[in-house]
């Protein structure tokens, strides 16, 4: 097993791993200024973006949870790796040959436990390609052929056939150097009686991408009328597939979808083929779950999903009952998201794949186009259950429509739905439509209130601790100059010199700003506590236009070496107070020197400084 990479491939996969663009395989970013960007947080769940990546240092940091880091700490974070195969994979990606301590370059053997798993998935998808062009990959061609697709089309979206051998793809991956726990963990094989065997036989397969691009998992269509398998068979949970927090297509469509704010929700692997063919490249998949949390994470990262007027969300179902069944699901979820969603539906029940083939491209693309609002297919597809045409019916459709309506939180657009309601009724009274929603939205909100006021059954014994406050306060304009100041030290250290340097700890009102980080910053910031605080520093942007640096820095450090000086004059003051001027003459007349010097040091600082404030 090999040692630790060299600290100068470290260095050179730091140089050749754009942040900007390793961090924008996930997430939409978007210009901040000053040559920043900004985008939503992968790690914690916000309706405005406070992820800022500042690409000329390399680093990132995101101001609502704090967490930040470099381009390699990101790889970490969000794949959940270790520092060293966080290195490797990017390594990979950029061509660089990493070295390690015991030399040559052979990297280490488990090549860490995703990095084998992602090359055993990439192995499997080549070999799953290359079967569906042997003459045993008839059966799959012909499937693909009937549903509108070409080999090239296969080929773009990487589908591949997995042969009825019990284990064809176990033998080629051992072949590739593979041990059989890394297949059973990975998921492309399970135990069988004589050993492993492969869990996809008999059945085109399709190759599921993370956001990087990598496989890490695989979808599976039954194609043998004999196979009493399930119709479709996915990757079980593995170290590298999660079904709830994964997209089929999303890494082809992600581009697109940051390009034109919109999202195409559909259900099937087929139907995302479909619509990508058709001009609607936005299109992605669940794999084998419904739509949920995570899914929306993803989505409302791409679209930097943060006003409720730029951005779609587009659900496509079947028209079938358990097509509306699904919209409605859609519906409960509906409101995490901040831009508008949408439900396209086509009436005689075809899906996108289906569409294709019937009515070509052109109608795949006007079913999109021909999208109804989420709310109002929620409220429409309520009412439909009902027999309108008697007095009874419209009274029980209001009774089942007004609970949607009234969990529909903005305020003005629940009033404009109410009114809509009672049109789609045909009670003709707006305000007892109006009225009977207002009722239920008072009780729900009661209701929600109560469950929020539920104490935990622990709550009376062990009352939970108040938060901790700062001991100063941020907002503090001797705080922020301390703040500004250290920005320039670590974005900008030539401009301040040895003035800077030798500042005691003590002249920082703020504890984090008092500690020894610029020695800790030489030697690397070893505490995770001070690499945060100079990772804050290096993304916040100065709040100074760059033909001004040079004069703001100058009046930082004078109005910090002011309050410096201040506490000196005031430690003169309190030692004069103290001496007898007759009897210690020739000590009390040196101290009067020294606090005449220091006054006029103070002078000279406030002329250069920001104010006194």
């Amino acid at each position: 097993m090999a040692g630790r990479i060299r600290n100068e491939d470290i260095a050179l996969v730091r140089e050749r791993s754009p942040i900007d663009g390793v961090i924008g395989e996930y997430l939409q970013l978007r210009s901040a200024g000053g040559g920043n960007l900004k985008g939503l947080c992968p790690f914690h769940d916000e309706k405005s973006p406070s992820f800022n990546v500042t690409p000329a240092r390399g680093l990132w940091y995101c101001f609502g949870c704090g967490v930040g880091g470099d381009v390699i700490k990101f790889v970490q974070e969000i794949d959940h790796l270790t520092f060293s195969e966080a290195v490797e994979r990017l390594a990979a990606k950029a061509g660089i040959q990493l070295r390690y301590e015991e030399g040559g370059f052979t990297p280490r053997q488990d090549g860490g436990q995703r990095a084998r798993l992602i090359e055993a998935h990439k192995a499997a998808a080549e070999y799953f390609a290359e079967r569906l062009a042997a003459p045993d990959g008839a059966i799959g061609r012909k499937f693909l052929s009937e549903r509108g697709f070409e080999l090239a089309d296969a080929s773009r979206f990487g589908v591949g056939f997995a042969p009825r051998e019990w284990e064809g793809l176990v033998r080629h991956l051992r072949g590739r150097g593979f041990a059989d726990r890394e297949l059973i963990m990975g998921g492309l094989a399970k135990e069988g009686r004589r050993g492993p065997m492969d869990r996809f036989r008999g059945r085109l397969v399709w190759p599921v991408r993370d956001l990087g691009g990598d496989v890490i998992g695989f979808g599976a269509r039954r194609l043998y009328d004999d196979d009493d398998g399930p119709k479709y068979l996915n990757t079980p949970e593995t170290p590298l597939f999660h079904k709830s927090n994964v997209l089929y297509g999303a890494d082809l469509a992600k581009k697109e979808i940051a390009r034109s704010r919109q999202a195409v929700v559909v259900e099937g692997y087929t139907d995302v083929m479909a619509c990508h063919l058709s001009g609607v490249p936005t299109a992605v998949a669940t794999c084998g779950t419904s739509f949920g949390d995570e899914h929306i994470k993803i989505l409302r990262r791409l679209l930097m999903d943060q006003d409720e007027f730029r951005g779609e969300v587009i659900f496509t179902f079947d028209g079938d009952s358990a097509g509306q069944k699904a919209a409605l699901r859609a519906f409960a979820d509906e409101q995490k998201f901040v831009t508008q969603t949408f439900v396209a539906v086509q009436p005689d029940g075809l899906d996108p794949c289906d569409l294709r083939i019937r009515h070509g491209e052109a109608a795949v693309r006007d079913l999109v186009a021909s999208r109804t609002p989420l709310f109002e297919f929620a409220v429409r597809s309520t009412i439909e259950q009902h027999d309108l045409n008697t007095a009874e019916g419209r009274l029980a459709a209001l009774d089942a429509a007004a609970p949607v309506v009234a969990r529909i939180k903005d305020r003005s657009l629940r009033h404009m739905y109410a009114v809509n309601l009672d049109r789609w009724l045909g009670i003709m009274d707006e305000q007892f439509v109006l009225r009977r929603v207002r009722e239920l939205s008072a009780r729900e909100q009661g209701q929600n209130g109560r469950r929020g006021q539920r104490p935990h059954p622990q709550a009376q014994q062990a009352p939970a601790p108040a938060p901790e406050r700062p001991a100063y306060d941020p907002r503090d304009p001797e705080v922020r100059a301390e703040r500004e100041l250290l920005k320039f030290a670590v974005q900008r250290p030539g401009m301040l010199g040895p003035v800077f340097d030798g500042f005691p700890g003590d002249v920082f009102l703020a504890p984090p700003h008092a500690a020894e980080w610029i020695g800790r910053l030489r030697e690397t910031a070893a505490n995770d506590q001070v690499r945060d605080m100079i990772t804050q520093l290096g993304v916040e942007p100065l709040l100074v236009a760059p033909e001004a640096e040079d004069r703001y820095a100058v009046a930082l450090l004078a109005r910090i070496q002011e309050r410096q000086v201040n506490k000196q004059i005031a430690d003169v003051k309190s030692k004069l107070g103290r001496l007898n001027p007759a009897e210690q003459a020739e000590e009390y007349g040196k101290l009067f020197g020294d606090l005449v010097a220091l006054e006029q040091q103070r002078r000279m600082l406030r002329e250069g400084g920001l104010g006194s404030q």
